[in-house]
């Protein structure tokens, strides 16, 4: 019910930077939170950044503890788009780089970190951090 569509990715030398887009359509009122995950071959998908998404919790931010001093993460609600500023990229930080979008309503704080958190998912775009 939500479409999400990554976009951004590229090659990139290690200290540079790259900004990935990811532009929901579909039910996006029902959106809780959005986020970021990375995957590169062979590994398991991990935590990148979140960002509430409605409620009192919108716009609220979160980072995997490797990237908080580097990345950030951002929305343009009227666009239906989160966004993920990398700055200071690494090399071992090549990975494909998902979208990720969560029905799941959550009271009080919570940091929706998980994959199981996330009920939608992008394509994926891919990010080549060279040495």
């Amino acid at each position: 019910q939500v479409q999400l569509v990554e976009s951004g990715g590229g090659l990139v030398q290690a200290g540079g930077s790259l900004r990935l887009s990811c532009a929901a359509s579909g039910r996006t009122f029902s959106i809780y939170a959005m986020g970021w995950f990375r995957q590169a071959p062979g590994k398991e998908r991990e935590f990148v950044a979140g960002i509430g998404w409605s409620g009192w919790s919108a716009g609220n931010t979160y980072y995997a503890d490797s990237v908080k001093a580097r990345f950030t993460i951002s929305r343009d609600n009227a666009k239906n788009t989160v966004y993920l500023q990398m700055n200071s990229l690494k090399a071992e930080e090549t990975a494909v780089y998902y979208c990720a979008a969560s029905y799941k309503y959550k009271t009080g704080t919570y940091y929706y970190t998980e994959r199981r958190d996330y009920d939608y998912w992008g394509q994926g775009t891919q990010v080549t951090v060279s040495a």
